[in-house]
């Protein structure tokens, strides 16, 4: 027996247990050779399995290499044929965002004049491209 207060009164409370119940479950399971056989286990096969997976995972790859891999390494030989390309004369921007004209120019580096005469000796990786204002 417990004892419950509601608005200051007691009520005295009963805790009754409820026997469980019981549910059955009836599977009919047919006989071997039947077509329901073939038809029930080709539904427990999941959904992407087969031959459907590997088609997805072929067009992720495909449109990974049409949209990301083949346009990066496209601007990457730009950029490369760009620094091999440059001589004396030509207007560049750094990657730090300076603006200078080449007047000399090194296997690996650049000397760029950047106001009269002041000049800074950079690496030609950090040559982002051409200016696209006149200076």
């Amino acid at each position: 027996m417990n004892l419950l207060f509601i608005d200051g009164e007691v009520v005295e409370t009963q805790v009754v247990e409820a026997a469980p119940e019981v549910v059955e479950t009836i599977v009919e399971i047919p006989a071997e050779g039947t077509d329901v056989v073939a038809e029930a286990q080709a539904e427990a096969q999941p959904a992407g399995s087969g031959w459907t997976f590997w088609i997805m995972i072929l067009a992720m790859i495909a449109i990974m290499y049409f949209f990301m891999w083949r346009p990066e390494s496209k601007r990457r030989k730009q950029m490369e044929d760009f620094r091999k390309g440059l001589k004396k004369g030509d207007k560049v921007i750094t990657a730090g965002g300076i603006y200078g004209v080449v007047k000399e120019v090194n296997e690996t580096s650049l000397l760029i004049e950047v106001d009269s005469n002041v000049t800074l000796r950079i690496d030609k990786n950090m040559v982002a491209g051409a200016p696209m204002i006149n200076q």
